[in-house]
């Protein structure tokens, strides 16, 4: 390329500048690129690592090190100064080399901070090679460590530090904890393995063909990195298929999953909706718009009523909802739906038999859920889990704490030496909130009392302990089926124990699946629920005593006083007069958890990782739960972000029973 060509080019380059400049300075937005100096923190000492050479993918240099020479450029390195400026000159000379027999052979001298990189020495090389769309450009990095801390962007930094030991690519890019272990799993490998040179073409072949598919959904207005919008590709769909989709049919794959990728990365995506709005008024203008006379149901269940009470107790919510709207309705139920094949086989199916509403009954069935939800937008999907952030399918749960609360009471009344056994099931969310609950419940009652905490999900004999070390009150699993005789038998709920171990029943929160059936379906034969792709929001049912969803079963073995008590709490908590978590709550490690001013949020109380100072017991690390309860954990974990995956193909307990 001779001399007035390579003019021709800066040209070229200098009217994209320019073009770039104008948007961004009419949007409000930084029209240079960033400056590293002024993005570390004041006075703080910098560790610094030699690199060396580093084959730096190009649109991962954002910035420069110093302010020197920004605004002689873009934020992409457009150049912006006039064609007779000695930088032009310069610019020129490089482009002409770059398309000469030599090419620019010197590599560039940069740091690397977060996993991103800013420019020290090669600015106009990076100009000219991004200019003609150069994928990598070689440089000599120094990376400046940032200090450890508890934020989000920082952890996750650090795990891509153990992640490019094995990897050796900067290529994909993730800010949230457990992102890279989670990618690593799809890939089939672990944290540290070390990666073949082809194995790392083919990465990188395969994260650039996804992420122009990426970008052609004008991506660039949402705070999605493309690494983040892979990985709920990948949940999706094999890793292999990057490999074999056309570039039409990877686009509309993604396209398909648009509004998912967005809620799923957005902190505030999640709507928690705690009431069953009234139904029983149709409005008959929104009944002829929503054209549904009748609706087609269908029920997948992971196991089946013969191995699984909870599976049973959703089924009585199919019986009741078959008894109270007749013929508007038509159901079906599909059964042992245990692995990730037979889950979507089960769906298909239903599909397949003119399901218009499916719901999917234990949170482990959450993905093939989404699939199915991706490719049939027309077909409504729910999903019984709790935090799933996810447009496409709604989920559902109970206000189950507001039940371990009266329990609590009970409890506490019916202590005679101040001390309760408590047997959880899964640290995941809503759980540590029932713990709390119940234990305010005792304390309100007895102010003596303690609440021993054991774990079902560990190793151990939980409820032969208690009998050993003397504790008479227990607290189990939650009835799943109104059935009086799960209360009776003393298989759930919160009982009295002999000497010899013998049970004498008190009390149980019950599951009534039907009341949330009965309101979802009404709400969508009334005209609701219109699926609106342009709404990005996760929408989680939690539902509670005062929609009916939640209940109190007691025993008829129950003092009269205790009963008449009991029943006082459940009609001020449905009332919604009585809050269990409105007071003074002091947590085990002293701090004040409620000053007794305020009520917790939803969300504050789904999220709860702590336990109320009268529990004594902790949290169980992940490394402690057994490996049949681990799926459960990952998925719906209080510290699930912190969690390494791993693949499991068959899910061998009840695992839809959450207490």
């Amino acid at each position: 390329m001779n001399t007035q060509m390579a003019t021709d080019e800066y040209v070229q380059a200098l009217k994209a500048g320019q073009k770039e400049y104008k948007e961004l300075t009419a949007a409000g937005k930084p029209a240079h690129p960033v400056v590293l100096d002024e993005l570390l923190p004041e006075n703080s000492a910098q560790t610094v690592v030699d690199l060396g050479l580093v084959e730096i993918p190009a649109e991962r240099i954002v910035g420069t090190k110093t302010a020197g020479r920004i605004t002689a450029f873009t934020p992409t390195f457009k150049p912006l100064l006039d064609t007779k400026s000695e930088f032009a000159m310069k610019w020129i000379s490089l482009c002409t080399a770059h398309l000469g027999d030599t090419g620019i052979t010197d590599p560039i001298l940069c740091y690397e901070y977060l996993g991103n990189f800013y420019v020290q020495e090669g600015n106009k090389r990076v100009s000219v090679l991004r200019y003609y769309d150069a994928p990598r450009i070689p440089g000599n990095v120094r990376r400046i460590m940032p200090t450890p801390s508890d934020d989000p962007r920082i952890r996750a930094y650090y795990e891509f530090l153990d992640f490019y030991k094995g990897a050796k690519i900067y290529c994909v890019q993730f800010r949230r904890p457990g992102d890279y272990a989670k990618l690593l799993n799809h890939l089939d490998k672990k944290m540290g393995d070390p990666w073949t040179e082809d194995e790392r073409r083919t990465f990188r072949a395969y994260f650039h063909y996804f992420r122009d598919a990426y970008l052609s959904m004008d991506s660039r207005k949402e705070d999605v990195l493309p690494g983040e919008a892979l990985l709920l590709w990948l949940e999706l769909y094999p890793y292999t298929d990057l490999g074999k989709l056309s570039a039409a049919e990877l686009k509309k794959s993604v396209a398909a999953l648009w509004d998912d990728v967005i809620s799923s990365t957005k902190e505030d995506a999640v709507k928690v909706q705690t009431k069953a709005e009234d139904q029983t008024k149709t409005n008959l203008v929104t009944r002829l718009v929503s054209g549904l006379d009748t609706l087609n149901v269908a029920f997948i269940h992971q196991l089946n009523p013969a191995q699984s009470a909870w599976v049973l107790g959703h089924e009585d919510g199919r019986a009741h909802i078959e008894k109270v709207l007749g013929e508007k309705i038509a159901v079906r139920s599909y059964f042992d739906a245990n692995t990730t094949e037979a889950a979507e086989a089960k769906i298909e199916e239903a599909v397949s038999e003119g399901a218009q509403l499916i719901f999917t009954t234990a949170p482990p069935l959450s993905t093939a859920t989404l699939k199915a939800a991706v490719k049939y937008p027309k077909v409504r999907f729910l999903n019984c889990s709790v935090d799933q952030a996810y447009s496409s399918i709604r989920t559902y749960y109970g206000r189950i704490y507001e039940g371990k609360f009266i329990t609590g009471a009970i409890a506490g009344a019916m202590a005679g030496d101040d001390r309760i056994g408590y047997i959880a099931s899964y640290p995941i969310f809503g759980v540590p909130a029932s713990i709390n609950a119940f234990a305010l419940g005792a304390q309100m009652t007895n102010p003596r009392a303690q609440i021993e905490l054991r774990w079902s999900c560990v190793a151990g004999t939980p409820q032969a302990d208690f009998l050993a070390d003397g504790i008479r009150v227990v607290s189990n699993r939650d009835t799943p089926t109104q059935s009086k005789m799960y209360l009776d038998f003393c298989s759930y709920g919160t009982y009295l124990m002999d000497s010899r171990g013998g049970l004498i029943s008190l009390a149980s929160p019950v599951w009534v699946w039907g009341k949330f059936y009965e309101f979802v379906i009404r709400s969508i034969l009334s005209g609701g629920w219109k699926r609106d792709k342009a709404d990005t929001t996760a929408l989680n049912f939690w539902l509670g005593m005062d929609s009916g969803v939640i209940d109190v079963g007691l025993s008829d073995k129950l003092p009269e006083g205790v009963r008449q008590m009991a029943n006082l709490l459940k009609a001020n908590i449905t009332s919604g007069q009585l809050d269990p978590f409105f007071r003074r709550i002091v947590a085990q490690d002293g701090t004040v958890k409620n000053d007794g001013q305020r009520h917790f949020a939803p969300e504050e109380v789904l999220h709860m990782d702590w336990l109320c100072d009268n529990v004594v017991g902790s949290i169980p690390p992940f490394e402690e739960i057994l490996p049949v309860s681990q799926k459960m954990v990952r998925q719906l974990g209080i510290y699930r972000d912190s969690i390494p995956t791993e693949k499991e193909a068959v899910i061998r307990e009840d695992s839809g029973h959450l207490r």
